[in-house]
């Protein structure tokens, strides 16, 4: 700049100077390094104009709100103005009038059984399990199933705004592959039982298969593969043992159903004289980074034994109502210092669809409900299952569950226009009470939109469709034959 004040005032020729004055006042537009103001970063994704609600510590909302992407991770929230300001982006979607929320976590489901939907409904869960699934899969249920059956799933999950799920079922390699193709996150349990099952006829083989599925998809970006012992009633005592090693090992998480029925409970009290947890706990399950799913028949020293060892729970309102296995106590359960997430179980039988918003409604209103105190489980914590805490039961609270910078670039927009959305007058209110999965508008996950306008982007829908009749068909020829 000195040099051009120099060429302005000692050369005869003025020429030179205007050339160089018109340099620096490009550079100053353009924000070069001696400009008036910082260059802009460049982003691949600005979310602008919503009203983006963090979750974070502070559970901050901000009106008028703003979430930069850059590939898969978010760097930036605020408001509108001052993200524009700061950051150049390849591509911008308008949030205008919507909500923008973290992607929600269905932190316990059996995706494939998808193709179960309806199958007897309205039993006990022994009687369900026993009498109807267990017999169904044993005919049914190939890799071929498992892969329509999941990507029939993540459609829908997709479309209700979950961008993560925990999975316990056969073939997890396909629910990998189905999931990954997708794009939707995914912590893919293998189940291991002590009888045959679909896809193995001992444990032994399936914990072989389980170990080399870990190491097939270590590392992966959507796929976190997890060791699945089904229960401590369908597990012996040496495959629980040989599970919990396997996760230790492997440092994969463990996954679990556990207190999920007082037949459960009672039959392990006892046959071992102790608690379902207590017992888990002595075999080793709890080394391990455990997700519980149901925790509804806990005492006091249950809850506070699942806290010292860091054991998440998985809440699963309306499967434990279907099936009258009782109520979480899901107030004690995080007054203990459990980190409990959100699940809707499988829908043949537990459930009928995957639906986290319903989820948030019913949890929130059977604390109510078996508490006797309206303030138990307020909206915001209800939608604080679904999202950060359902993360923190995971033990992916780091990487999902809440709009920060450095976390992974999950997020949901939801609509507000519709006749049961207005009027609102509190943002987690209007999200848990009157909201529904159909309100939801766009979703990223790991960056990448999958869903916009109501439409997913990655599953052939058609095709999905094609393949879940013709194998649901085989499924209604065997219930037709059954006496």
């Amino acid at each position: 700049m000195l040099r051009c004040f120099e060429a302005s005032v000692g050369r005869a020729s003025r020429e030179p100077a205007v050339r160089c004055w018109r340099v620096v006042i490009l550079a100053l537009a353009l924000g070069f390094p001696g400009g008036g103001r910082a260059a802009l970063e460049r982003v691949d994704l600005l979310v602008t104009g919503g009203t983006v609600v963090t979750m974070d510590a502070e559970r901050r909302v901000i009106e008028n709100g703003a979430v930069a992407i850059r590939g898969s991770d978010i760097v930036a929230v605020g408001p509108t103005e001052e993200l524009q300001r700061r950051y150049r982006a390849r591509q911008r979607l308008r949030a205008d009038g919507r909500l923008i929320l973290p992607g929600l976590i269905n932190a316990h489901t059996h995706a494939a059984m998808a193709l179960f939907r309806g199958v007897a409904d309205d039993r006990t869960l022994e009687e369900w399990l026993r009498n109807y699934i267990f017999p169904l899969e044993a005919k049914h249920t190939t890799a071929e199933f498992v892969y329509w059956g999941t990507k029939l799933a993540a459609l829908e999950m997709i479309r209700g705004g979950i961008t993560t799920f925990a999975d316990m079922y056969y073939f997890e390699e396909e629910v990998a592959r189905a999931a990954s193709e997708a794009g939707i996150r995914v912590v893919a349990g293998e189940t291991i039982l002590d009888f045959p099952a679909p896809d193995f006829r001992t444990p032994a083989e399936a914990l072989r298969y389980t170990q080399q599925f870990i190491q097939r998809w270590r590392g992966h970006p959507l796929v976190v593969p997890a060791v699945a012992p089904h229960s401590v009633y369908t597990c012996s005592a040496e495959t629980l043992r040989e599970a919990a090693a396997l996760a230790r090992r492997t440092g994969a998480p463990l996954l679990i159903h556990l207190a999920e029925s007082k037949l459960e409970v009672e039959g392990i009290r006892k046959r071992e004289g102790r608690s379902s947890v207590q017992y888990a706990d002595e075999l080793g399950l709890f080394e391990a980074r455990v997700l519980a799913a149901h925790c509804i028949w806990v005492d006091a020293a249950d809850q506070e034994r699942l806290a010292r060892r860091g054991v998440g729970c998985a809440h699963n309102p309306t499967s434990n109502m279907k099936h009258a296995s009782g109520i979480a106590p899901v107030v004690a359960l995080r007054a203990a210092g459990v980190a409990v997430g959100l699940g809707t179980d499988g829908v043949a039988g537990s459930n009928n669809d995957l639906n986290l918003f319903e989820e948030m409604d019913l949890a929130a209103k059977l604390q109510k409900v078996s508490t006797g105190d309206p303030r138990a489980l307020p909206a915001r914590e209800a939608l604080a299952l679904a999202t950060i805490e359902g993360a923190r039961a995971l033990g992916r609270e780091q990487e999902i569950g809440s709009l920060e910078p450095g976390k992974r670039a999950d997020l949901i927009l939801l609509r507000r226009d519709a006749p049961h959305a207005i009027p609102f007058y509190d943002v987690y209110s209007q999200i848990v009470y009157s909201l529904k999965a159909s309100d939801v508008d766009a979703s990223l996950i790991h960056g990448r939109v999958v869903l916009r306008e109501g439409r997913v982007l990655t599953v052939d829908e058609g095709e999905v469709k094609r393949q879940a009749a013709r194998l649901v068909a085989a499924v209604k020829e065997s219930l037709a034959k059954k006496p």
